[in-house]
């Protein structure tokens, strides 16, 4: 396999499905989307909700903040790509003229129920050729894209002269995750698959850390505005969290819980799991 950063060749990974690049340190995961298709584990919305929406929230809230030091225009339009729940697109409404695109006909049709402005279908072709933003986010989401190269192209055609991209997604560096590599090097991939989002509607198929996240990007056409780490943990929710996936074994599920619980103390010191990074179109010439 060929790198998507730098085009260097992967290696084998943890697991058969699993590659990595040398180079870069871009990881790839082997697994196929299922939205809208019956999943392989049983999905509780509401125990999602009560897992996410606190954290998630928050970090919107911060995300806003940084979009308004971003975009000068008088009367910003955003897109929030994979609005989900539109827990975003709420956060963002009294500062942008906003717009939803949500694959999961489900969870977009609830959030479109609340009044709030969401198209089914995927992005772009959800979108007018035409429609141009002020900033495109993706919360989440673009680690789910297989095609991300062709993604990013959509975002700088969609994007005016000026406007902002803004990537929120796991990072690679992360405590969590390089623990979870750790665990599935000695044979217990339970947590690795989880990081993953293995046999879920949406796998993550990338992960990225700041780096090789700017390589990839700026080759598209923007440039480098801010990166930041948010929070990826808190104890509200944890327990909820762990469990709405409904497949670790009670055993697994409560020796999971008591690691990280001890562990949020400390995770300040450590590189975040989660990063924030906001990118630039370049104006025309």
């Amino acid at each position: 396999m060929t790198c998507i950063v730098c085009g260097g060749s992967q290696i084998a990974g943890l697991t058969g499905w699993h590659a990595r690049c040398l180079g870069c340190r871009y990881e790839s995961a082997a697994l196929t989307p299922a939205i809208n298709a019956p999943s392989a584990v049983p999905m509780d919305e509401a125990q999602r909700e009560a897992a996410l929406k606190a954290l998630r929230v928050e970090n919107f809230n911060t995300i806003v903040g940084y979009a308004r030091q971003h975009v000068s225009a008088s009367n910003p339009r955003l897109l929030d790509v994979g609005s989900a729940h539109g827990w975003f697109l709420e956060a963002a409404r009294g500062q942008f003229d906003v717009l939803g695109v949500e694959p999961d006909a489900e969870v977009g049709g609830r959030a479109a129920a609340r009044g709030l402005p969401v198209r089914s279908g995927y992005f772009p072709d959800a979108v007018g050729r035409d429609e141009r933003f002020d900033a495109i986010v993706f919360n989440d989401v673009i680690e789910h894209i297989p095609d991300i190269h062709s993604a990013l192209a959509a975002c700088h055609a969609h994007l005016n002269d000026g406007g902002i991209l803004i990537l929120n997604l796991p990072n690679s560096r992360g405590f969590f995750y390089r623990v979870s590599k750790v665990l599935a090097r000695i044979g217990w991939r339970g947590p690795f698959e989880r990081m993953w989002q293995k046999d879920m509607p949406s796998p993550h198929v990338h992960y990225f850390d700041p780096r090789n996240l700017r390589e990839l990007v700026l080759k598209q056409g923007f440039t480098m505005a801010k990166t930041a780490e948010l929070p990826a943990l808190r104890a509200e929710g944890l327990m909820e969290r762990l469990r709405y996936v409904g497949k670790a074994a009670p055993v697994s599920l409560y020796l999971q819980y008591i690691v990280i619980r001890c562990a949020i103390p400390v995770l300040s010191i450590f590189p975040s799991d989660i990063i924030v990074s906001i990118f630039k179109k370049k104006a025309a010439s």
